[in-house]
């Protein structure tokens, strides 16, 4: 189990400068984490060299990018897919792991099996597939880093749901899913179609940063001998320190389906640390994302980030504005203090408590649990004026850029392979 390392001081800035380079290993998104990370470089004159995970064709070939899907990407830009996974990836048959599910229906996926020599021989032409680009990006990488620069590597691969029609409905009742319609999580690990799922997740999740930090070996060797420096940075998950009852405790969104895969990410950190590689495992607080929609309870545990700014924000005058802001979207007659209770409310009531244990993260949901998470959701976001338009959007972004300050400046030299950024960190970063 990896130890609880919460980062608990703001970084002093480090040494990168103008023409270093930033590297994003994996697609730039709207409305993600990594959006903090590059405006801070870019805050610093760094250049940012762009990927992409590539796209599919209707026949389930990867391409690269076209001229119109490339027309609003920043140079420079390496256009050579990056799409991890192995769900997509035929067999030696021209069988896709997806192909294996593709008319499984809601009343009998449980019941679905898969031929797990032809998955294993998908995986295997998976990885060497995204091996054998990630080579050639970093051939094609060296031409954008001037002699002398320093480089950090972003890792942002996430993710892997299989791209198969049963997935999104059976996600739904797993993580949205109340009374008759509620699935717990376990029930999905323990089907074969849940144990595709988190191969998948951790070979997207995990065994991307290992291929990173190995096949740019060379690459980081040669710079090192020329003097500049190199780290790598991954985005982990791994619960998170916010208030709760006026103290920062740790807690966790439950279910949270790739937390196996964020563990293995956690151990190729550790693993290459040892070796003497800079590199780290950020573990960030939960926000809400275009991809991160479908869990529906997540964005609770930002809500006391609306107290860490009133109590530990290092500029108070931002951090008024913030506020300012997200009372603005409040209805008239509720405020601040009336969330805080329904917050303390809901992060101290036992059935929140016994699926927030450290020691065994993460854990499967049950059926009380959900019902509960989902109701308080659905109670807060009552509290708004417009539905769409959410205090937890606005809280979001504040998480992005105190994170995207906190990475940049600790990856030069990490404190530690893996490390938590709490609410206390946002704030006073703020």
């Amino acid at each position: 189990m990896t130890t609880f390392f919460p980062l608990r001081e703001k970084p002093a800035l480090a040494p990168y400068k103008k023409n270093d380079v930033l590297v994003l290993f994996g697609e730039l998104f709207s409305r993600g984490y990594a959006n903090g990370l590059v405006e801070e470089a870019q805050l610093r004159g760094m250049t940012i060299v762009r990927a992409t995970v590539g796209r599919r064709e209707k026949n389930g070939e990867l391409r690269e990018l076209n001229a119109e899907e490339i027309l609003n990407i920043p140079g420079p830009f390496i256009n050579i897919p990056l799409e991890a996974g192995f769900d997509m990836e035929p067999d030696s048959l021209g069988l896709t792991p997806c192909d294996q599910i593709k008319d499984v229906k809601l009343s009998n996926w449980q019941e679905a099996k898969l031929d797990w020599d032809s998955v294993e021989t998908s995986m295997t032409k998976g990885t060497l597939r995204f091996r054998r680009n990630t080579a050639q990006f970093i051939i094609e990488l060296e031409q954008y880093i001037p002699k002398g620069s320093n480089v950090l590597f972003a890792h942002l691969m996430a993710g892997g749901v299989p791209r198969a029609k049963i997935l999104m409905p059976l996600l739904n009742r797993i993580f949205k899913g109340t009374g008759d319609r509620h699935v717990s999580s376990k029930v999905l690990n323990d089907s074969d179609i849940g144990q595709l799922c988190l191969k998948n997740f951790n070979e997207v999740t995990a065994e991307t940063f290992h291929h990173l930090i190995d096949i740019s070996g060379p690459l980081r060797e040669k710079l090192e001998q020329q003097g500049s420096h190199v780290s790598y940075t991954a985005y982990g998950y791994h619960g998170t320190d916010v208030l709760i009852g006026g103290k920062y405790q740790w807690q966790t969104y439950t279910p949270y389906f790739q937390g196996w895969a964020k563990i293995a990410l956690e151990e190729i950190s550790e693993r290459y640390s040892q070796m003497g590689v800079h590199c780290c495992v950020y573990n960030c607080p939960e926000i809400l994302t275009n991809s991160s929609s479908v869990f529906q309870g997540v964005e609770l545990s930002l809500y006391p980030l609306l107290e860490a700014l009133q109590k530990d924000a290092s500029n108070k005058e931002v951090a008024q504005v913030i506020l300012n802001e997200c009372k603005t979207l409040l209805k008239d007659e509720f405020d601040f203090a009336h969330i805080k209770k329904t917050l303390d409310d809901y992060l101290q009531n036992e059935i929140t408590v016994e699926h927030c244990k450290y020691e065994t993260w993460p854990l499967n949901s049950n059926k009380a649990q959900m019902e509960y998470m989902i109701q308080s959701s659905d109670y807060l976001i009552g509290l708004h004026k417009d539905e769409k338009k959410l205090i937890t959007f606005i809280l979001s972004e504040v998480v992005f850029k105190s994170c995207g300050y906190v990475m940049f400046h600790d990856s030069w030299r990490p404190k530690a392979p893996v490390a938590w950024i709490g609410h206390d960190l946002v704030a006073s970063c703020t």
